[in-house]
């Protein structure tokens, strides 16, 4: 009968670990601390003239933060290669969760039937996970290239759409444009990442369209959303109404000039002119308090994990995982911009938080795993 293999001694899984530390990007995770700090600060000030205990939230919201670190280091922790067998059940569960939250157990949160309330003040979002379980999934369908060439298979292509189309539309019934309109980037990122020929980008291009003219004239769309597309259009039009956030946003940001009124001291901030401000609207704080100096340093910080998650997808050697950190570069740019675009006034209002910046539980967690999956592409790349 064999031995059993002797067992590591701690120094040696001590060593084991400080190596897998040292093969990280350390770059990615000093601009995602650096987000998460500032988000924490901004939050506070967001939050502490009305919220329970002036300190109630940005309590949780750090409680989250180390929350979502734990789950990024997990996930970076994991061989990246292994998912591939397992993306269908992450999808599967992500699936279960879209399908919960349109029973009687869903709660509606700002128009959105995308919640369920887990108790104590915690709420779990489905649709967050979501992101997720469809990048694992598109990246598994589009890795395997067609014989003799390397573009994904048509018939994966076609499975890949059919999974797209049915996860967007789960997300409608809630229903939520603006994760919607996320979902669709992830599925478009993961075509063009893949290499597919353009006929299919061209079709899917056409299916979009179609589809949000379906969407328009079937009034699936809720009232308070198509006001909002309206008043992009002229937010003078209704000032106080649909075109209010806008409006007070523009000011907000604009008030803070070059560098700013100084933490806490926004007045836009504090008297809470402009509605879910340490959430959707946080880059309202950044423009108020920071000013263009503080905008420009978040703006850079993000662009900073965009280019180095770039690079990470870049340099992998698996189609799995070029494709998987591809679509989660996409997903969180996507997302940024929207944000930040609908602050400034050049984009619709969709409800969409900054990544590692606003107040969030679920949406922090989706983000954390995925810096964590870009981490654990990174570290078991060929070079290493």
């Amino acid at each position: 009968m064999a031995a059993a293999p002797p067992k590591a001694s701690f120094a040696g899984r001590a060593v084991t670990v400080l190596s897998a530390v040292g093969r990280m990007d350390g770059v990615m995770l000093v601009a995602v601390a650096a987000l998460s700090v500032i988000g924490a600060l901004l939050v506070w000030s967001s939050t502490r003239t009305w919220a329970s205990g002036s300190t109630g939230l940005v309590k949780k919201h750090i409680l989250n933060l180390a929350i979502g670190a734990v789950l990024a280091g997990v996930a970076a922790t994991v061989n990246y290669r292994t998912l591939r067998a397992y993306a269908p059940l992450a999808y599967g569960l992500t699936l279960v969760g879209l399908f919960l939250v349109i029973t009687p157990l869903g709660e509606t949160v700002n128009g959105a039937h995308s919640w369920i309330m887990l108790g104590g003040g915690f709420a779990f979002q489905p649709s967050e996970f979501a992101k997720l379980g469809l990048v694992l999934m598109l990246a598994m369908l589009l890795a395997r290239p067609a014989k003799g060439t390397d573009r994904p298979r048509a018939p994966d292509v076609g499975i890949a759409l059919v999974i797209a189309a049915f996860t967007m539309g789960l997300v409608m019934l809630q229903p939520d444009l603006g994760t919607t309109m996320v979902i669709g980037v992830i599925t478009v990122g993961a075509l063009v990442v893949a290499g597919v020929r353009k006929r299919w980008i061209a079709a899917l291009f056409l299916a979009v369209i179609g589809g949000a003219v379906a969407v328009w004239f079937m009034d699936v769309l809720e009232p308070y959303q198509i006001a909002r597309f309206t008043a992009f259009l002229n937010p003078a039009s209704d000032p106080r109404g649909a075109g209010y956030n806008s409006t007070q946003a523009l000011i907000a940001v604009g008030s803070g000039q070059v560098f700013g009124k100084g933490l806490f001291e926004g007045g836009q901030t504090t008297g809470r002119f402009v509605p879910e401000q340490h959430t959707d609207f946080i880059f309202t704080v950044v423009g108020e308090e920071f000013g263009f100096l503080g905008s420009v340093t978040v703006v850079a910080l993000l662009g900073t994990i965009l280019v180095r998650g770039t690079r990470i997808a870049r340099e992998c050697d698996d189609r799995f995982g070029t494709l998987a950190a591809g679509t989660i570069v996409c997903w969180l740019a996507f997302q940024a911009f929207i944000n930040i675009g609908m602050t400034v006034g050049i984009m619709p209002i969709t409800g969409l938080p900054l990544p590692f910046v606003s107040y969030g539980g679920t949406a922090t967690f989706a983000n954390m795993i995925a810096i964590g999956l870009l981490q654990a592409i990174h570290m078991r790349e060929k070079r290493f």
